[in-house]
This record gives structure tokens, C-alpha cells and sequence, in this order.
């Protein structure tokens, strides 16, 4: 299975957040989206990538007036990304021994989707469930 099935599965929207937008823009976007991050564009480039584990981190630090600070000062700059064609397993491996729960996925340098770990873990779910009905039915044939 590679990343391109998972997207499939799961649909091509990505919401994202502009480089130059508030953490308070950040926290409203995840909240009303139930989003677990949000890949930071400058324009059509992007640049970051930033959680909610980051906003919390940060609240710790800052306080309050962490709403009103530039999404850059908080997201992470060196973002991981995978390709269409990357394998689903070896990526799920990647995410689980680097503990990154969220990848965009890239074409080109361009944003094309992003594949969260428990997409990741759905679609080997599914993937077992379509084997185990394959072998149910050549048993019972």
C-alpha cells in the first residue's frame, strides 16, 4: 500500500494555516476543524508544520499572550514529508520511531495531502480486514 492509497481513502483536502497568521488563527483553525496540525504556507511554499502539542508547549512558556505571537515563532521549520509513492508501512514505522504523528505529503515540492498516524493505522486495518475476507474466501471455496 503506499501513501497515495491512503489519500485516496481519505479525500485530497488539506486545511492549512498562512506563515503570517496568529496562534490564536492557529488554535481556531484546529479547534473548528478537530484538526491535529496544520501545515504552515508561505503562498503556495511550505514551511512548517505546527500542532497542538507545539501551541500547548509554547502556552507553558509564554502565557496567555502567546495568541497574538506570528505562527512562525512556534511551528516547527524542519518539516518531514513523504511522496505519494512512499510505502504506507515503511512511513508508519518512520512516524512511530520518530513520534510524528502528522506528514504532509508532497509532489514536486508542492503540498498534495497529509497523512496523520492513525490514517496510517486505519488503512493497515483495512488492509488485514481485505486479506482476511480474500483468505475466507478461497477457504470456503
Amino acid at each position: 500500500m503506499r501513501i497515495a492509497d491512503v489519500l485516496r481513502n481519505k479525500g485530497p483536502n488539506v486545511a492549512t494555516i498562512e506563515a503570517d497568521a496568529s496562534v490564536g488563527d492557529v488554535i481556531a483553525t484546529l479547534t473548528e476543524g478537530n484538526y491535529g496540525a496544520l501545515p504552515v504556507m508561505d503562498g503556495e511554499r511550505l514551511v512548517g508544520i505546527v500542532s497542538e502539542r507545539d501551541v500547548v508547549r509554547r502556552l507553558h512558556e509564554v502565557g496567555p499572550s502567546l495568541v497574538d505571537v506570528p505562527v512562525v515563532d512556534i511551528m516547527t521549520a524542519d518539516v518531514v514529508t513523504c511522496s505519494p509513492e512512499d510505502s504506507a508501512l515503511e512511513l508508519s514505522r518512520v512516524m512511530t520511531e520518530r513520534r510524528i504523528r502528522h506528514l504532509p505529503v508532497t509532489t514536486d515540492g508542492k503540498l498534495v495531502g497529509i497523512v496523520s498516524i492513525g490514517d496510517m493505522v486505519k488503512a493497515r486495518i483495512d488492509s488485514l480486514e481485505e486479506e482476511r475476507e480474500q483468505l475466507q474466501s478461497y477457504i470456503a471455496s
